[in-house]
């Protein structure tokens, strides 16, 4: 299959997804998603296939969802000219879809291994709470910035990290570097951003040499296993909450949406960042590992 947003390789027993949008820091659009889960699934289906490997071109893993002005000239975000009730419905479709392209790693049957590097933000961020196993280059440098305009985060992360880190960081959008991922355990380990893609491969292969029934079912014991607890539950929860906050408008969100259409989106980052600046942990976001001008 053809694809245009991602790079799909295979080799030996190991498939590879890299995000390919490096103009855009791997911004994650509605062709991207869909190619992604495109992709997955033909891995899924190849018997030859034993393992994943998720990763992103350039200089990061992937700034998050794309909230750059429309062909219309509006962002998503903005709600001028729509009734609410469509507002509403256009944000509960996406915030449903999201939250079950997520889960949809759950449901495979071969483990999804995420390598991330540079910018691990947003969505990005969530995709990598969703794979089995993550591996984080040194540079790694994690965030949900989008709180700031008003969005939501994801009960994976106090799923993962525990409803205290899930609080200190999905409440500020603050950054935090890979150690503290890894402290929090929300990657697996961290490794010098060169070794990244061998030890993904590495692992991947590894994983390959166990018989595959081995693989699939005990992936099914913990991810199942988690769901039925109550996992699956929160994240359905994720959905009228997200649609919620995607939907509530208010004056600094509007200031932020105007400032977009007179300076473009740097103009939009730079006031809903530039109070929070330098930030607290991990480099500092006016330019720090991943880049001096990168800006999520």
């Amino acid at each position: 299959m053809a694809y245009e947003m991602i790079l799909f390789e295979k080799a030996g027993p190991v498939a590879t997804i890299t995000l390919n949008r490096p103009q855009t820091l791997n911004a994650i659009n509605p062709q991207m998603t869909q190619e992604l889960h495109r992709a997955l699934d033909e891995a899924e289906a190849d018997a030859a296939i034993r393992a994943i490997i998720l990763t992103g071109a350039g200089r990061g893993f992937s700034a998050g969802y794309d909230i750059a002005r429309r062909p219309d000239g509006r962002s998503s975000l903005d709600p001028s000219g729509v009734e609410v009730a469509d507002f509403l419905k256009r944000w509960w479709t996406t915030d449903g879809d999201s939250t079950r392209r997520l889960m949809h790693i759950w449901q495979l049957s071969k483990p999804v291994i995420a390598a991330v590097h540079g910018w691990v933000m947003g969505g990005g961020f969530w995709y990598s709470l969703a794979c089995d196993m993550t591996i984080a280059a040194d540079t790694a440098v994690f965030a949900q910035p989008e709180v700031r305009h008003i969005s939501n985060t994801t009960f994976l992360f106090a799923a993962l990290a525990g409803w205290k880190a899930a609080h200190r960081y999905g409440l500020t959008g603050d950054h935090f570097d890979a150690a503290e991922a890894l402290r929090l355990g929300i990657v697996n380990e961290v490794v010098p951003e060169a070794e990244l893609l061998p030890k993904a491969r590495a692992l991947a292969e590894r994983i390959a040499r166990v018989p595959e029934p081995s693989v699939r079912l005990n992936k099914a014991v913990t991810c199942y296993g988690l769901m039925a607890m109550g996992i699956g539950a929160g994240m359905l929860m994720n959905i009228p909450l997200s649609n919620l906050a995607h939907a509530s408008y208010n004056a600094q969100r509007g200031e932020l949406l105007d400032l977009m259409q007179t300076g473009g989106l740097k103009a939009f980052l730079d006031k809903r960042d530039g109070e929070f600046r330098p930030e607290p942990f991990g480099p500092k976001s006016g330019g720090g590992a991943p880049g001096p001008s990168a800006k999520p």
